[in-house]
């Protein structure tokens, strides 16, 4: 069965595609958290109870995923090599709800990462009256798609994600971070 994208030849399209990447500064401070995503409530977000729909808070998170990708370095040229990350888990609060034109703010703090995933963690909020209104915690892994399975990151891309990690671990705490999912590693070396 078909759905209308398939229908219509569209396909599902991040507001980022086609930018590419900015050159990484391994010696540039890195704020925590990174703020690299603001939109507002779209009105096909809106489900019949007049608030965004619960699926669409995981769009909006996967959109400010796709802004970190682009902070790292990982874009359509990085994909193009047949590389990219995809989602392993993702664990959602949702805690407010928000209606038709909203302004989001979305930060992002990575926690973990070892030689394939990432472990970070999203907070959406009301850009104008700054309150919480749902987290995302996710575990991402590193793919060839070509060989349709978990790759190690290069080392160009591991050291920008030890400069980001270092700059969120030395943060002060977040309390909009539960750390449900982690990383596990067996012995001293992770095997995805």
């Amino acid at each position: 069965m078909k759905n209308d994208s398939q229908e219509t030849g569209q396909r599902l399209r991040s507001p980022l595609e086609g930018q590419a990447s900015v050159p990484f500064d391994l010696r540039a401070a890195v704020p925590a958290p990174l703020e690299l995503h603001r939109c507002n409530v779209k009105v096909e977000w809106v489900d019949y109870n007049q608030h965004m729909s619960e699926s669409c808070y995981l769009l909006v998170f996967g959109d400010s995923s796709d802004a970190f990708f682009r902070y790292a370095g990982i874009d359509e040229a990085y994909r193009a090599q047949g590389l990219s990350l995809y989602t392993a888990e993702t664990y959602i609060r949702n805690l407010r709800e928000v209606g038709l034109g909203e302004p989001l703010r979305l930060t992002l703090r990575l926690l973990d990462f070892d030689h394939k995933r990432l472990h970070i963690a999203h907070a959406m909020y009301h850009a104008d009256r700054k309150t919480l209104l749902a987290t995302a915690e996710q575990i991402l892994v590193h793919v060839d798609m070509n060989a349709g399975k978990s790759t190690p990151f290069p080392m160009d891309l591991r050291a920008r994600f030890e400069v980001i990690h270092r700059a969120h671990a030395q943060a002060p705490g977040d309390d909009t971070v539960n750390t449900l999912l982690s990383i596990e590693r067996r012995g001293s070396a992770s095997t995805v």
